[in-house]
C-alpha cells in the first residue's frame, strides 16, 4: 500500500477527510458512517427506502446540517472564561521576578525610596502597553498578538521577522529561563549549605523535566491548561500575601529604619535606572500573553479588557507592597548580598517555615512557564496558518482541539536552550528583543489609527499610552547599547535578518522542499492532528 493510501484510509477511520495536497477536513460522524456502510454494501434494501423517506421527510434540515457538518469551522475553540483569562495573564507575569529581581532594581537605583517608585513605574508602564493591546485585541481578534499587530500596520515581512525570532528565540528562551529557575530552587529545598550546590546535569535535567510537563498538560487540553494557570496563580498570590502581611506586622511594630530617608543616595544616571527598569520590567513581563490567544477567549470583547483591568493593577500593588515588605526586614546591603531575596527575608523574619520559600519560587515559576507555553504555541499556531511557518505546525488535535504540533516545536526549542543554561545571557537577549518588538507592537496601534481609519474599534485608547510605551521601549532598547555595547546585540541583529533568507524562497516564492509533505502526513497519522479548516475570526 502507498503513502498516499495508507494516509487516506486511516484518517477516513478516525472522520478525517484528507484533501490532495495532505490537508484534512473533519467530516460529520453520520455523514462517514453513512457513507461507509453504503460502499460497503451493509445497507439492506428496505433500511435504504426507509432513509430514503426519512430523508425526503427532512430533506432541506439534513441535507444543511450535512453540508454544515462537513464544512464546519475546525480549529481551537472558545473556552477561556474570565477567570481563565485573568489567571493567564497573572501567571505569565509572576514568575521568578518578585522574588529575584528586586536586586537588580535596587542596584541600577541604590536607594529604598527610588526602587520603589521603579517598581510602581514599570506597573504603570504595562498597564500603558496593555492599554494599547485592548484596541489592538478587540479590533483584530485572531489569536497571534503581537503578530497579528504588526502584520497589520507593516505587512508580511516585519510580520514574518517577527514570528521568526518570537518561535524561534524569544519564546523558547523565556521558557528555558522559567524552567532552570524553576529547577533551581526546587533543588535548593533538597540541597542545604552542607551538601553544596546540585550537579548542574542534575539542574539541566529537572528543567527538561519541567518543560515536558507544562507541554503535557497543554497539550491534553485547554481546559486542564486553564484550571492548572487558576490553581498555580492562586498558590503565587499565597506566597506574596505570606510575604505582605509579614510586612505590615513589622511595620507595626515599628520596623521602619530602611524606609525612613528612603532617598538617600539615588542614583540618577541614565545607565544605572536602565539597569533598574531592565530588571523591574523583566518582572513584569507577561502582560500582553492574553492577546496571542484571542480566539480561545469566550467573548473576547468583554473578557479582553477586564482581563487586563484587573491582572495589571493586581500585580502592581502587590510587587509595590511585597517590595515594602521587603525593606521591613532586609537592610539594602542584605538584599544586594541575597541570591533570592523571598527567601532570604523568610530565612531573618520565619526561619522555622524558610524552607518552603524555595518551593514557593519554583511553584511560581512552573506557572510561569506554563502560560508562557501556552501563549508561545499559539503564537507559532497562527504565523504557520498564514503561511509563514511550516503549516505542519499550524495542526490541531481533532478531539482535544489544543495546538499540538505548535506546542511540541516550542517546548523542543526550549529544551534545546537549556544545553547552554547560562540564565544571565539569556535573560539581557530576551529583554533586548522583546522590548524591539514591543515598541513596534505600540507604533503599529499609531500606524493603524491613520491606516484603518474607518474599521470599527469596540476600545478607543488615548493615544498617550501607546506613546509612552514606544518612549519607553526605545529607551530600553538604546540604553543598553551605550552603556554595555556586547556581541550578544549584534547576534540579535544578525538572527532578526537571518529569517529573510528563508522568507523570500519559502513564504514569497513558495518554494516547497518535498519531504515536507511526506512529514506533515505522517505527523496527522501519528499524533491525530488536522489543519484548521474555515477563516479565523476577522
Amino acid at each position: 500500500m502507498s503513502l498516499n493510501e495508507t494516509f487516506n484510509s486511516t484518517f477516513r477511520e478516525k472522520g478525517i477527510a484528507p484533501n490532495m495536497d495532505g490537508s484534512s477536513t473533519e467530516l460529520g460522524e453520520r455523514s462517514w458512517l453513512r457513507s461507509k456502510a453504503t460502499k460497503s454494501g451493509s445497507y439492506s434494501t428496505s433500511q435504504r427506502q426507509s432513509q430514503q423517506s426519512v430523508n425526503s421527510d427532512t430533506s432541506a434540515a439534513s441535507n444543511t446540517e450535512l453540508t454544515s457538518s462537513a464544512q464546519s469551522n475546525f480549529g481551537l475553540k472558545r473556552q477561556l472564561g474570565l477567570p481563565g483569562a485573568v489567571s493567564l495573564i497573572f501567571g505569565c507575569i509572576v514568575g521568578s521576578g518578585i522574588f529575584i529581581s528586586p536586586i537588580g532594581v535596587l542596584e541600577g537605583t541604590q536607594s529604598v525610596g527610588l526602587s520603589l517608585v521603579t517598581w510602581a513605574a514599570c506597573g504603570v508602564i504595562s498597564m500603558c502597553g496593555s492599554m494599547g493591546l485592548v484596541e489592538l485585541g478587540t479590533m483584530i481578534t485572531k489569536s497571534g498578538g503581537d503578530y497579528s499587530y504588526i502584520g497589520a500596520a507593516y505587512g508580511s515581512i516585519p510580520a514574518y521577522l517577527y514570528a521568526w525570532c518570537s518561535i524561534l528565540f524569544i519564546r523558547p528562551a523565556s521558557v528555558s529561563i522559567m524552567c532552570l529557575t524553576c529547577a533551581e530552587y526546587l533543588l535548593a529545598a533538597f540541597f542545604d549549605i552542607n551538601c553544596g550546590r546540585p550537579p548542574e546535569l542534575l539542574r539541566k535535567l529537572v528543567a527538561v523535566s519541567v518543560i515536558v510537563t507544562v507541554a503535557a498538560i497543554n497539550i491534553y487540553s485547554v481546559k486542564l491548561a486553564d484550571k492548572v494557570s487558576v490553581v498555580f496563580s492562586s498558590s503565587k498570590l499565597i506566597a506574596m500575601g505570606v510575604i505582605v502581611v509579614g510586612g505590615a506586622v513589622r511595620i507595626g511594630q515599628g520596623y521602619t529604619e530602611y524606609l525612613e530617608n528612603a532617598f538617600e543616595g539615588t542614583s540618577v544616571t541614565v545607565s544605572a535606572l536602565a539597569v533598574g527598569f531592565y530588571n523591574g520590567m523583566w518582572a513584569y513581563d507577561g502582560w500582553n500573553n492574553l492577546n496571542y490567544a484571542t480566539e480561545e477567549v469566550i467573548n473576547p470583547t468583554h473578557t479582553l479588557p477586564w482581563a487586563i483591568f484587573i491582572a495589571i493593577p493586581l500585580v502592581t500593588i502587590f510587587y509595590v507592597l511585597v517590595n515594602v515588605a521587603y525593606f521591613t526586614v532586609l537592610s539594602p546591603e542584605q538584599i544586594l548580598a541575597s541570591p533570592a531575596v523571598a527567601v532570604t527575608w523568610a530565612e531573618n523574619f520565619i526561619p522555622s517555615v524558610s524552607w518552603l520559600f524555595p518551593l514557593f519560587v519554583a511553584l511560581s515559576t512552573f506557572g510561569s512557564a506554563h502560560a508562557t507555553l501556552f501563549t508561545g504555541g499559539r503564537m507559532c499556531y497562527a504565523a504557520a496558518r498564514e503561511g509563514h511557518m511550516v503549516s505542519v505546525l499550524s495542526m490541531v488535535h481533532v478531539k482535544n482541539f489544543t495546538p499540538l504540533t505548535s506546542l511540541l516545536f516550542t517546548a523542543l526549542i526550549a529544551i534545546l536552550m537549556i544545553i547552554p543554561a547560562d540564565i544571565g545571557s539569556l535573560l539581557n537577549f530576551f529583554s533586548f528583543t522583546a522590548w524591539l518588538f514591543y515598541g513596534a507592537v505600540a507604533a503599529a496601534l499609531l500606524v493603524l489609527r491613520f491606516k484603518w481609519k474607518d474599521v470599527k474599534r469596540p476600545y478607543k485608547v488615548p493615544l498617550i499610552f501607546p506613546i509612552i510605551t514606544l518612549l519607553v521601549s526605545i529607551y530600553l532598547v538604546i540604553a543598553p547599547l551605550v552603556q554595555d555595547p556586547a556581541i550578544e546585540y549584534l547576534f540579535v541583529a544578525v538572527s532578526i535578518f537571518a529569517g529573510l533568507v528563508f522568507y523570500f524562497p519559502f513564504v514569497q516564492f513558495k518554494k516547497k522542499l518535498f519531504v515536507i509533505d511526506y512529514i506533515t502526513k505522517w505527523t496527522q497519522l501519528l499524533m491525530n492532528v488536522a489543519p484548521p479548516v474555515g477563516k479565523p475570526p476577522p
